[in-house]
């Protein structure tokens, strides 16, 4: 699901660093959040939809990565697009192995 033109010149100028910016990692994790969204809202409706499901995992997984690299360049930059796209980070839980061994 593409964004309209209107839409993303929106998020472009919100987003921009300097003038005609359209390729710094804050536009880009904020076009990805924005179409991320969009998907969500869309597999909502549609369940089945594996095919938009995988480009789902696809984009939030470049987002992710475009997150760690500003992390890595610029830590005050990262936190403030995450506050900006409202990005939260949770740690992941760690699933307890409960194995119930029988004694013999």
């Amino acid at each position: 699901m593409p964004l309209s033109t209107t839409l993303k010149k929106k998020v472009i100028k919100e987003f921009q660093t300097v003038q005609g910016d359209t390729g710094s990692p804050e536009v880009q994790i904020a076009l990805l959040t924005t179409r991320i969204d969009r998907l969500t809202d869309h597999l909502k409706e549609h369940i089945h939809d594996v095919h938009s499901r995988r480009g789902l995992l696809s984009m939030i997984a470049k987002r992710r990565r475009l997150i760690n690299f500003l992390t890595k360049v610029d830590k005050k930059r990262s936190n403030e697009i995450e506050k900006k796209i409202g990005f939260e980070k949770r740690p992941l839980k760690k699933v307890e192995k409960t194995m119930k061994v029988k004694k013999k």
